[in-house]
């Protein structure tokens, strides 16, 4: 059985930091892509940054550009989130992804749809 269990997220003032884990079991994701989305009380799912199969090529939305960082550690099959200068509108359930099949190492998925694989989510609450 696949799983996708995210870990690290909580509380924080704005202008703090959280760094989200998502450690996969099942499977390796080693040659697919991975990705994080979020969703806020009353919103849609929103892409939020994603990661190609050896983290040569990342891509963020212009909400969190400069601030969020996606990495991986292949070897452990984990993908991280840093979240820094974190902002009350930051405020969501974080869902990390992954996909099924080996994606080409310049494509990075920024689409749910594309996604084949989702945690249960971590919450992040941010105070003013």
């Amino acid at each position: 059985q696949v799983q996708l269990v995210e870990s690290g997220g909580g509380s924080v003032q704005a202008g703090g930091s959280l760094r989200l884990s998502c450690a996969a079991s099942g499977r390796t994701f080693s040659s697919n892509a991975m990705g994080w989305f979020r969703q806020a009380p009353g919103k849609d799912r929103e892409f939020v940054a994603a990661i190609n199969w050896n983290g040569g090529r990342t891509e963020y939305a212009d909400s969190v550009k400069g601030r969020f960082t996606i990495s991986r550690d292949n070897a452990k099959n984990t993908v991280y989130l840093q979240m820094n200068s974190l902002r009350p509108e930051d405020t969501a359930d974080y869902y990390c992804a992954g996909k099924a099949y080996y994606t080409a190492t310049g494509y990075v998925p920024t689409a749910d749809y594309e996604y084949d694989y989702w945690g249960q989510g971590t919450q992040v609450t941010v105070s003013s």
